[in-house]
């Protein structure tokens, strides 16, 4: 009894659990897990792609800034040195040749020079130096020079080939380094004869980089780092010059994430080049609670609860208006099934969908009671139908006998062309009766073929003539029975009768692989040809015709030649399986193909 107990428990637990009401319980559930870990997930990813998009917007807005700002300043000094260019004493330095210059012309051109710097800040030093390689600097003893290279041309190639263009480069292009190997932005120009346009000398115009400090400092910036476009410090924070990468020197603003190390968990370097100087300037910020959109995560908060609450609503819906109306009808089913009896139910449904259902249930019911009495009026019209087999099969039995019986007498009675005439008619009408078969093989066929001419010898006499040649591997090929003997009776009637002379009927049979399939069957032809009057073009097309009107009155049905190619057709399931060629008065040929269907079972 307790085993009894459980075993309805666990079955009406396993109902429950397979029900559509349970599932929908558990999908509404799901649902509503699902939306509520999506929601969580979704504002943890819009929060941090918001402050990565908002640290990118004011990084890029600051480096713009700074990038102006640096380039409106070098560009200052750029002015600067075209002032220094025409400084007269300095002009008349660069004029003179050098067997004339002396230590004073150097220093007057040097306090003209200098005369023009007291104006203006941040120039650490001014190098000009001629041709002849003679050379002044405001500031020389804090440089060191390198006098073999500035012997060479390569130092000074990009500065020539500017043919008088400022040139930004660093470290006065590695001929003179500043002191304590502090770093220096150079402006270099070549310098021009105003009067003869020879080139007379090269300046170098050295900027300090604490230039670049000052103004971070009053803006504030200390999260910024200055560097050369190969990642040396130059100015502002420097432990940021770590974060230095080769894609920040090239077009555009770029960004990169990085660790900042020390439990300050990712942070944002961006970074860009100054113009076309090789100065570049990095920004790192740490990502803080700055442009979290806390508008639309409330938005977000607002739909879910709406969202979850339609979801319940929906649940309760559909279970009130479906789940329980099919238990309702299910009930009703089941009631039906135990009564014994299939009849209709009336359940009232509330809705439409439902009461269709029930409608078709009702329906389907009506129609299986139909089917039972079509059945049991089928069965009774199929036994009558085998009693009257049974009665037709003793016909060709009595048919044969009767055959034989008027046989034997012809022969008692010396009629022997009588005695061989029944033979042939008996042996025709056992292979045209016999075994019921649909299907035969191709030497029965032709067998049937012959014994039918021979009998219609017996009548036309030496009007017709027949000749067969029927490969020995086609003998055994399958084909529909009884499709030869219509065609060679339509020979004889249309053919060579009305013709009114001697006729040959020629029937040939041989095998042809064809591909299908990626394989290789075979394929019986059958020809068969009369030499008889032949038939107009227009005849053809009608006899070959799919459609059923313009089937020839006079042709039967089962044995007509019309009949015989849609049998074939039906057989091989092609339309194509027969071709007529035919010249009036000369001669009507028909061709059948007839592809193996020992493995596609076509039955006639």
């Amino acid at each position: 009894m307790h085993m009894s107990l459980f075993n309805r428990f666990s079955s009406e637990q396993n109902k429950r659990a397979k029900s559509l009401s349970f599932r929908l319980q558990r999908l509404v559930l799901g649902i509503v897990f699902l939306v509520i870990i999506s929601f969580l997930i979704s504002v943890l990813l819009i929060s941090e792609r918001e402050r990565r998009d908002y640290g990118k917007r004011e990084s890029e807005n600051i480096l713009k800034t700074l990038s102006s700002t640096i380039s409106s300043d070098i560009q200052g000094y750029s002015e600067i040195s075209r002032l220094v260019m025409t400084e007269s004493r300095l002009v008349n330095f660069l004029r003179a040749d050098s067997s004339v210059v002396d230590i004073s012309m150097i220093n007057d051109a040097r306090y003209g020079v200098m005369d023009i710097l007291n104006v203006t800040e941040g120039v650490d030093t001014v190098i000009v130096i001629r041709d002849d390689l003679i050379m002044l600097s405001t500031n020389r003893f804090t440089y060191r020079y390198d006098y073999d290279l500035m012997q060479t041309e390569d130092w000074k190639k990009d500065i020539i080939d500017a043919k008088g263009a400022t040139v930004i480069s660093l470290n006065s292009n590695g001929v003179a380094h500043k002191a304590g190997n502090r770093q220096m932005v150079t402006i270099g120009r070549a310098i021009y004869d105003i009067d003869s346009q020879d080139r007379t000398g090269i300046m170098l115009m050295n900027i300090s980089t604490r230039v670049f400090d000052k103004m971070l400092g009053q803006l504030r910036y200390n999260d910024i780092c200055i560097t050369s476009d190969d990642g040396i410090y130059l100015a502002g924070n420097k432990d940021y010059a770590d974060y230095f990468d080769s894609s920040f020197a090239g077009k555009g603003i770029s960004h990169k994430i990085v660790s900042l190390g020390q439990g300050k968990g990712q942070g944002l370097v961006s970074g860009c080049r100054v113009s076309n100087f090789p100065i570049v300037i990095l920004k790192v910020s740490s990502f803080g609670s700055e442009g979290i959109p806390f508008r639309i995560i409330y938005v977000l908060l607002i739909l879910l609860i709406i969202f979850v609450a339609a979801t319940v609503y929906t649940g309760s819906f559909v279970k009130k208006n479906i789940t329980d109306p099919i238990y309702e009808l299910s009930d009703a089913i089941v009631k039906n099934r135990v009564s014994g009896e299939l009849k209709i139910i009336d359940k009232p449904m509330p809705n439409t969908e439902l009461a269709m259902l029930e409608g078709d249930y009702n329906n389907m019911i009506d129609h299986v009671n139909q089917l039972i009495d079509t059945l049991m009026e089928k069965e009774k019209t199929l036994q009558k139908a085998e009693m009257r087999v049974l009665q037709e099969q003793i016909k060709p039995h009595f048919l044969y006998n009767s055959l034989e019986t008027i046989g034997f007498m012809a022969l008692d009675a010396g009629a022997d062309k009588v005695h061989d005439a029944l033979e042939t008619l008996g042996s025709f009408y056992r292979n045209f009766l016999s075994k019921g078969g649909r299907e035969i093989p191709l030497s029965r066929e032709v067998k049937i073929v012959k014994d039918y001419l021979s009998l219609q010898k017996l009548r036309y006499g030496d009007i017709i003539e027949d000749e067969y040649e029927v490969e020995e591997a086609a003998e055994s090929f399958i084909v529909p029975k009884l499709i030869l003997q219509p065609l060679v009776e339509n020979s004889i009637y249309h053919g060579i009768r009305l013709k009114g002379e001697k006729g040959l009927i020629s029937i040939r049979a041989y095998l042809e692989e064809k591909a299908a399939d990626d394989d290789l069957v075979k394929e019986l032809h059958i020809i068969v040809t009369d030499t008889g009057v032949g038939m107009e073009e227009e005849q053809i097309k009608k006899i070959l015709s799919m459609d059923k009107k313009d089937r020839p009155a006079e042709a039967d049905e089962s044995f007509g030649l019309w009949g015989t190619i849609e049998r074939i057709r039906m057989y091989t399931g092609n339309a194509d399986c027969v071709k007529i060629e035919s010249e009036t008065g000369e001669f009507t040929r028909i061709e059948i193909k007839i592809p193996d269907m020992s493995k596609a079972g076509a039955k006639v």
